[in-house]
């Protein structure tokens, strides 16, 4: 079971409780809630926010195609996974990406987490402008998007 969205933060915003109660079951014996949030330095340099920017669709369907992986390069087959992404403007400590996942055991669980977020980081067409103190800003290397 996947839930795949990117929130848009000017009509809404990410809602923790939606990812544990969508992963919440009896069967599930593990469950893992990773959270990605706005830090305050990135090479050296102050940060006061973050503004991201996705293609939605595109984002999606990695989302759908990186949870479809993990039947086959993990062979994690019984699982729950919930992952939004954000898009928009982001404040130091907000939530920029949360991944919640389940499964029958705490091994399966972490190497899920720990699979969806590197492929996400690798694969998926968000892209992010750092906000700097001295009123800066840059856009950062991202993913080009990939139409295969």
């Amino acid at each position: 079971m996947l839930h795949a969205k990117v929130i848009d933060l000017e009509k809404e915003k990410i809602k923790p409780e939606n990812a544990e109660e969508f992963i919440a079951s009896s069967k599930f014996g593990a469950s893992i809630v990773f959270y990605g949030t706005v830090r305050n330095n990135n090479e050296n340099k102050k940060v006061t926010g973050i503004t991201y920017d996705a293609h939605d669709v595109m984002v999606v369907k990695s989302f759908k195609e990186i949870y479809s992986e993990t039947d086959q390069k993990l062979n994690i087959k019984d699982k729950s996974v919930f992952i939004e992404h954000v898009k928009g403007y982001v404040g130091l400590g907000e939530i920029s990406i949360i991944i919640a996942v389940a499964c029958p055991h705490r091994a399966e669980a972490y190497t899920l987490s720990r699979f969806i977020i590197e492929e996400i980081k690798k694969r998926s067409p968000i892209w992010k402008k750092e906000h700097y103190e001295n009123e800066d800003s840059e856009w950062l290397k991202g993913n080009p998007i990939q139409t295969n």
